[in-house]
């Protein structure tokens, strides 16, 4: 079985290195520039670049912390941390951010400060938005990975994977990038008309940009807090490994939630093949317990027995197969129509 996520790999750790040391140039760089050119645009950028430092050193926090052991005061491990400080991170998007930038917006609209040093303004974006650039590619290539290892688009597997600290570097680089422009064109427009409310406006977008971030991925922390079901893929393929095993005749019950990046609770009903003891059947299913949290995506697994009427579960190939069994073949359906 993969969750195609991983714990908070190496590979995760190096993603949020990277955006830390790419958002902590580009917060100075742009503070430089938010003094000297006095644009409201490039403040609200400083203040967006200042919150991402941030909330990198939350991420780094929630990788360390989620790849603990369980023990026995936490029998299911440390892995929902990650979801904890990725959400704490959320509310620095939001307050550090989107608060600041919106707020300094609306002060510009009543009071613009006149600007000037555009030219510093352009080569600092420019150069913010090749490191930025530099900070996306990297989580922008795991995601791809686990989006063509799971068979989804990249975009859709940053947003549902159960890896909080790679999705919120994507969402924020992504953020970072569009809000790059904004402040680009917002500066721009202000430089040929003369007028700063498009600079002040500027800012209001890029901190209502971040507002919708800091929203998407506190909702998303919230749902793996709460327990987020894998996909209808991965819960096939865990119930196709099961029937698998010689010693199971059927699942009628599966139940998988995730408690980590890449970590999921397993609970099972599965009727054993053949007839025996109370004690052999319950070794049976102790041992094929153990043998299943071996695979370094299953935190813990409990099984059960199943109760003879129930259903049994099938998994999606096969109701696919039986269905095309069913169905008429083209030759018999023309013949028919004939």
């Amino acid at each position: 079985m993969s969750t195609d996520d991983g714990r908070a790999s190496a590979g995760g750790s190096l993603t949020v290195v990277v955006a830390l040391g790419a958002n902590l140039l580009v917060a100075l760089a742009k503070t430089v520039a938010s003094a000297i050119t006095g644009s409201a645009s490039m403040v609200a950028e400083a203040a967006h670049s200042w919150a991402d430092f941030g909330n990198e050193i939350f991420l780094l926090v929630a990788d360390r912390r989620s790849v603990k052991e369980r023990d026995e005061p936490h029998p299911l491990g440390y892995g929902r941390e990650a979801y904890i400080w990725s959400m704490i991170a959320a509310f620095g998007i939001f307050t550090a951010g989107a608060v600041v930038s919106i707020a300094h917006g609306i002060q510009e609209l009543f009071s613009p400060e006149d600007a000037s040093d555009f030219a510093i303004a352009y080569i600092v974006l420019a150069v913010s938005f090749v490191l930025e650039s530099f900070s996306f590619t990297q989580a922008f290539r795991q995601a791809r990975a686990g989006g063509k290892e799971r068979g989804t688009s990249t975009g859709y597997y940053a947003l549902t994977s159960s890896n909080a600290t790679l999705r919120a570097v994507f969402a924020e680089d992504a953020a970072a990038l569009i809000g790059l422009a904004i402040a680009f064109f917002g500066i721009l427009l202000h430089q040929l008309t003369g007028l700063a409310v498009f600079d002040s406006l500027g800012s209001i977008l890029v901190g209502i940009l971040l507002a919708i971030v800091a929203i998407v991925l506190i909702d998303r922390n919230r749902r793996f807090l709460v327990g987020e079901a894998p996909d209808s893929g991965l819960r096939n393929d865990v119930l196709v490994g099961m029937l698998e095993r010689p010693e199971i005749e059927r699942v009628t019950y599966l139940h998988l939630e995730f408690v980590g990046p890449g970590r999921v609770f397993l609970v099972a009903a599965v009727d054993i093949v053949g007839d025996d003891t109370e004690t052999t059947v319950a070794i049976a299913l102790r041992r094929m317990e153990n043998e299943l949290e071996l695979n370094e995506h299953v935190e813990e697994a409990i099984l059960t027995l199943a109760v003879p009427d129930e259903p049994s579960l099938v998994p999606a190939q096969r109701k696919r197969q039986a269905s095309d069994d069913s169905r008429p073949d083209d030759t018999t359906a023309n013949a028919a129509e004939t």
